[in-house]
C-alpha cells in the first residue's frame, strides 16, 4: 500500500509538471513566436494608443457610429464578466427587451425589417461583429450624423465585409470596431 501511494504522488507531481508547467509555457511561446498578433489578443493600436480588440466587442451609441449587438457581459462588454443572459424566448424581461428595440430602430429606419443580430445578444455577450444586414441597415443613420452619402459608406461597410471562412462556414461579417475606427480617420482627414 505504501508503494502504490508513493507512484500515486510521483504520478501527480510529475503530471502537474509536465501538463500544468510545462506544457502550457511552451505552447504558449510557440504561439508568441508563430502567431504574435493572435496571442496578444489582436489589439488594435492608434496613435500610440491601444483602443481595443479585434476580437472584443465595444459599446458605440452616438448617432455616428454603427453600433454592435446588444451584450450581456456584466454591464455591457465586460471581457471579465463574458456571458449571455439565459433568459428563456419566453421570458418577459427579453420579450420586452426586445420589443423596445425593435420599436426604436423601427422608428430610425421605418418599412425596413430590423436584422435580428441587432436586437439579440451572443452567447458570450462579447461578439465584435454584425451581419451585413444589421450594418446595412444603420447606414441612413450614420450617414446622416456624419454628413455622408450612404453609397460611400456602402462601399466602406463593404470594404470591412468578411466573407464565411472556408467559403462556407459562417455567414459574412463586419467588424464594428474597424469600420467606426475608419470613419473617425476619415472624419478626421476631412
Amino acid at each position: 500500500m505504501k508503494k502504490n501511494l508513493l507512484i500515486a504522488v510521483w504520478f501527480t507531481v510529475v503530471t502537474t509538471l509536465i501538463f500544468g508547467i510545462f506544457y502550457p509555457l511552451v505552447v504558449t511561446g510557440l504561439a508568441r513566436v508563430m502567431f504574435p498578433d493572435r496571442a496578444h489578443g489582436q489589439l488594435i493600436e492608434r496613435n500610440g494608443k491601444i483602443v481595443g480588440s479585434r476580437i472584443i466587442g465595444q459599446a458605440f451609441s452616438g448617432p455616428g457610429y454603427f453600433h454592435p449587438r446588444p451584450s450581456n457581459a456584466g454591464t455591457g462588454y465586460d471581457p471579465t464578466a463574458s456571458g449571455g443572459s439565459n433568459l428563456a424566448p419566453t421570458n418577459k424581461n427579453l420579450v420586452e427587451r426586445v420589443k423596445g428595440d425593435v420599436q426604436k430602430l423601427q422608428a430610425e429606419n421605418p418599412g425596413v425589417p430590423v436584422p435580428i443580430d441587432l436586437v439579440t445578444s451572443s452567447g458570450s455577450g462579447l461578439d465584435p461583429e454584425i451581419s451585413r444586414a444589421a450594418a446595412d441597415f444603420q447606414i441612413p443613420r450614420v450617414a446622416h450624423a456624419r454628413d455622408m452619402k450612404a453609397e460611400y459608406l456602402r462601399h466602406l461597410v463593404a470594404k470591412h465585409t468578411k466573407d464565411r471562412d472556408l467559403g462556407f462556414l459562417g455567414e459574412p461579417r463586419v467588424n464594428v470596431l474597424e469600420l467606426n475606427l475608419e470613419l473617425d480617420a476619415l472624419q478626421a482627414s476631412r
